[in-house]
């Protein structure tokens, strides 16, 4: 996989199929490396004529990190983040925009169509209000338009400390899969080979952390959303638990002529069962967008 320099820091990028076809530009939520898009589900979609970009964001993965920055303090940010007040982040979502539009650049891709999932989502919805003159489409997946504080008992469950030892990290990320999954569609079977590959790619959380501090300090994109004329579709599962349904209806609702797809018993995750209906409803918007 190669790495591209962009906005200044360096950035690892695959691309999938012919670049003769239209660009869809995925992007990943956080903490999460670019091989959470998987790669049959990058296949598939390139299959169907697409020319496919994935990378790993800034700050996770084998991207820049930028622990010269420090770990933000998570509790001052979140107290800053429910009382309106100025957040101090070491980086921001429109620079992270920007990085992905560094990713374009480096292809030589002009335009592309934008699907990002849970932070992705908010990243290209920043992009789209960033650079509208670079996007042909806008698929938001288990986003939101502004910060939504997740049900407590859950947030517990997830920030339980690092165990600091591989195998404890392989049954902490299991047990987050188990979480977030939704209830309708079973766990991938190879879950646990696929929760190491991660851990051994690149273990990070240091970075997750200012990624976070990221999405607080962006506050309410709702205002600025209303003023996109861009054809988006945004596709929510009705069982998330960490970035809830009405989240995506306030996305759909902010951003004129969008169109709204909630796929039942879909947690905060993309299970394979969901790819059909993903990619028939993508289909749906990259036509829309050639009208």
């Amino acid at each position: 996989m190669p790495q591209i320099e962009a906005n200044g820091i360096s950035l690892e990028v695959e691309t999938i199929g012919s670049s003769e076809n239209p660009a869809v530009l995925l992007v990943m939520g956080l903490g999460a490396q670019m091989t959470a898009w998987p790669e049959n589900y990058c296949k598939q979609l390139s299959e169907r004529g697409y020319f496919v970009i994935r990378f790993d964001n800034r700050d996770v993965g084998l991207s820049t990190w930028f622990d010269d920055a420090g770990e933000p303090n998570m509790n001052r940010t979140y107290l800053s983040a429910l009382f309106g007040r100025k957040i101090k982040a070491p980086y921001s979502l429109s620079d992270m925009a920007d990085d992905a539009v560094g990713v374009l650049d480096s292809l030589g891709v002009e335009k592309a169509h934008l699907m990002g999932a849970s932070m992705g989502g908010m990243i290209v919805q920043r992009f789209a209000l960033n650079h509208p003159e670079r996007v042909i489409s806008l698929c938001s997946i288990m986003s939101t338009p502004r910060f939504i504080r997740p049900e407590y008992q859950l947030t517990v469950e997830l920030m339980e400390p690092d165990s600091g030892t591989r195998d404890g990290r392989i049954e902490s990320g299991l047990k987050a899969a188990g979480l977030l999954h939704g209830e309708k569609f079973p766990l991938p079977e190879n879950l646990r080979e696929l929760v190491a590959d991660s851990i051994d790619r690149a273990w990070h959380p240091s970075g997750t952390t200012r990624q976070l501090t990221a999405i607080l300090s962006d506050g309410d994109r709702r205002p600025e959303l209303r003023t996109l004329s861009i054809p988006t579709t945004v596709i929510h599962g009705t069982a998330d638990r960490l970035v809830p349904p009405k989240a995506g209806k306030e996305t759909a609702e902010a951003i004129k002529d969008s169109c709204l797809v909630e796929i039942e018993g879909m947690g905060h995750s993309m299970p394979e069962e969901t790819w059909p209906e993903i990619f028939r409803v993508f289909d749906e918007l990259v036509e829309r967008s050639s009208i």
